[in-house]
């Protein structure tokens, strides 16, 4: 058969079929992120992110007690609005996702806003990759995960479990949620991530006195022990004073105190949990990180707003890279015993970068909590950027 030639009349039904086709998919995709684009353009102009976001090349060897890789300091940088509902961080939702726990829930429980789910992290020296679950699991195949702390490693934990899900929504899985200990393995990967739910990271024992919390003691770390990887997180109960503080006494050596600076108490408690992780967990196997401390947003005069504000209403980051209030005490610390350590642990470092989201918290939007949850994050959310950091880390 010979070579057919088009007559120029068909060349120029072709040429407009085709023009026709491409208008057509511009208008599907324009639909489909009008509502997104209609609410970011009552946002202010720095919010908005105008440029073509590229994927960096990840290289580097960790981060020990640092920030950043290669000079990049992973966790200063800036909030920004993506207004393409394709790029949004959005890995899953309510409806989605089996593992939400109801006080993270903020779209089943009426959270009329969606603004919030569409900020991304933006570091200043350097792009961080989207998060791939496939990736994740095939990476860390056979491999297990253990988040150890309270109820926001409880957040952190849900987070990347319904992260994982999204990715491979056939996948078969195991789930079980236990008072001490829970966790969702995906079956075909043999990757489970596990949390073990501890306040203090050291002891509470009932003595005859009273419930005693013994800052000089982990009787718990032997679950912590065989992880691949383990991130650890402690403070939000610290704090904690009146009917709401589940201890009578402190303990520290044979002394035994009414109460005690909480500060210096949460310093003596870390460096305990420090020394137990340089005598017991080996860093050639194990990959050890610290949450870093998650802040609270109960009053607005920590970032310029009226002492009366809370998170609640709350619809928008606090512009820019800086928190009024600075640097919470806590995080201090937290590096302190960090740098004193002999075993390399990596500081997720989430502390200002969280500061910055006022408006992410379930506030009235949970089924656990009476009042105002400004301590917690809703999920889908920030806590989903924290796993994308640490799938970063994870990956060097």
């Amino acid at each position: 058969m010979g070579i057919r030639f088009f007559s120029f009349r068909n060349l120029l039904l072709l040429l407009v079929s085709l023009i026709l086709v491409s208008l057509s998919g511009l208008q599907q995709e324009a639909a489909a992120s009008r509502g997104t684009a209609d609410q970011a353009e009552q946002l202010p102009d720095q919010y908005i992110l105008r440029r073509e976001r590229k994927e960096e090349v990840i290289t580097g060897h960790g981060h020990g007690h640092g920030d950043g890789d290669g000079g990049c300091n992973l966790f200063q940088g800036k909030w920004v609005y993506e207004a393409s509902a394709a790029a949004s961080p959005l890995y899953y939702d309510d409806s989605t996702c089996p593992f939400i726990d109801p006080e993270f829930d903020c779209l089943r429980y009426g959270r009329p806003d969606r603004l919030y789910l569409n900020y991304v992290w933006m570091p200043d020296s350097c792009t961080i990759p989207r998060f791939d679950g496939e990736v994740f699991l095939s990476r860390w195949k056979g491999k297990k995960i253990m988040f150890v702390g309270d109820s926001l490693s409880l957040n952190q934990w849900n987070s990347l479990a319904c992260m994982l899900h999204a990715a491979v929504p056939q996948a078969k899985y195991s789930f079980f949620r236990g008072s001490l200990l829970s966790s969702v393995t995906f079956q075909e990967y043999g990757v489970s991530i596990l949390l073990y739910h501890t306040t203090y990271l050291v002891d509470i024992v009932k003595e005859p006195v009273g419930r005693v919390l013994q800052l000089d003691s982990i009787e718990g770390g032997s679950s912590w022990k065989g992880m691949d990887v383990l991130v650890f997180n402690t403070w939000h109960w610290w704090i904690h004073t009146g009917n709401s503080q589940p201890w009578d006494y402190i303990q520290e050596g044979s002394k035994l105190y009414k109460d005690m600076d909480r500060l210096t108490a949460f310093q003596k408690g870390l460096t305990t949990w420090a020394d137990w992780v340089d005598q017991n967990v080996d860093t050639s196997k194990t990959r050890v990180f610290f949450q870093g401390i998650s802040p609270t947003h109960y009053q607005g005069k920590d970032w310029d707003a009226a002492p009366s504000r809370s998170c609640l209403g709350e619809e928008q980051p606090v512009a820019g890279s800086i928190y009024p209030a600075g640097s919470p005490p806590a995080a201090e610390i937290v590096r302190s015993v960090l740098s004193g350590m002999s075993k390399p642990v990596y500081l997720l470092d989430i502390t200002t970068l969280s500061q910055l989201r006022k408006d992410a918290h379930p506030s009235t939007y949970s089924s656990e909590h009476g009042g105002t949850d400004c301590s917690h994050w809703c999920l889908p959310g920030l806590p989903d950027t924290w796993n994308q950091l640490l799938y970063y880390m994870l990956l060097l």
